[in-house]
């Protein structure tokens, strides 16, 4: 046990300049990420200003009742998961196809400039994209709108007809993620050793061949990673997605609302804290048992490429 100590304390002082390094990311992440977890309690209490987060009454499940009994529980995640599912799959195979293009096709300078205008969107701000869907969508003065009648068609009401967001905000989602996600992929592509292409191309290997037993096979960490991370948040809705682009239109929350749409609605409207505290703990635990079951199962498969 005391050598155990001694070898602690020396591992510690040997690694000092280390551990000082990532000091202040730690502290972030304890303030920001581990002391505000003592907010679930609100989760269980019938909130009220006077007695505050630990003096407020003790309400048990009954905020997690009403949530249920909503008859928006079943909705709201059945839209979190499918649109997150999407953004995944078409993302991530959109992105790795951006890659391959970018480092198979095209000089330097050339992937240099298509590069940067695929990242130009990730930076522009989730209420500029709203106002440009609305220039495009809007029924009276919408640029769609106003070229079909233009060809003699009639106009389309999109802001009312559920139907065509999905495809909408699929479109927002990519259009925005693409660029980041194909930097990712790109740099990984170009670690990749040059001299396995080189062993391909000497075998008598195309272009096609050696993406798909060269780049492919090297790009599966990388994507696995990703892919996790991402179904981290499967239960997490993009607010400023959803918010910006569809606001509270109620015409089309059948098909566009989500968790984190439908708690802030909640609050907003109810100022019911302790129910919306419930909806935020039940999206938190389902978002947990999933990256826990699917790292599990990757585990079973890999356990290299597992996250943990």
């Amino acid at each position: 046990m005391i050598k155990r100590q001694q070898r602690f304390w020396h591992e510690l002082i040997k690694s000092r300049t280390l551990l000082l390094m990532i000091l202040p990311t730690a502290l972030l992440c304890l303030l920001f990420s581990y002391i505000p977890m003592a907010g679930i309690v609100i989760a269980f209490k019938k909130y009220n200003y006077t007695g505050g987060i630990f003096g407020s009454p003790w309400a048990g499940l009954d905020n997690f009742k009403f949530f249920f009994q909503s008859g928006n529980a079943w909705l709201v995640t059945r839209n979190t998961a499918l649109y997150n599912l999407g953004f995944i799959i078409i993302g991530n195979l959109l992105q790795i196809t951006a890659a391959i293009l970018l480092f198979e096709v095209g000089g330097k300078w050339f992937r240099k400039i298509i590069q940067s205008a695929m990242f130009l969107p990730y930076f522009i701000s989730w209420v500029v994209v709203g106002s440009i869907a609305y220039s495009f969508f809007s029924y009276d003065i919408g640029t769609v709108n106003n070229l079909l009648t233009s060809l003699g068609m009639e106009k389309v009401d999109i802001y009312n007809t559920p139907a065509y967001w999905p495809y909408i905000l699929l479109f927002f989602n990519i259009w925005k993620s693409l660029g980041y996600g194909t930097v990712m992929y790109l740099a990984a592509i170009t670690s990749i050793d040059t001299e396995m292409y080189e062993a391909a191309e000497i075998d008598g290997a195309n272009v096609f061949q050696r993406i798909f037993h060269v780049t492919f096979p090297n790009l599966m960490p990388t994507l696995t990673i990703l892919v996790l991370l991402s179904i981290g948040h499967i239960f997490r809705g993009d607010f400023g997605m959803f918010y910006n682009l569809i606001g509270n239109n109620g015409m089309l929350f059948s098909s566009t609302d989500v968790i984190d749409t439908f708690v802030f609605r909640l609050l907003m409207t109810t100022n019911e804290i302790g129910m919306s505290a419930a909806a935020g703990v039940y999206q938190s635990v389902l978002g947990f048992v999933t990256i826990l079951l699917v790292n599990y199962a990757v585990r079973k498969y890999d356990k290299d490429r597992a996250l943990f």
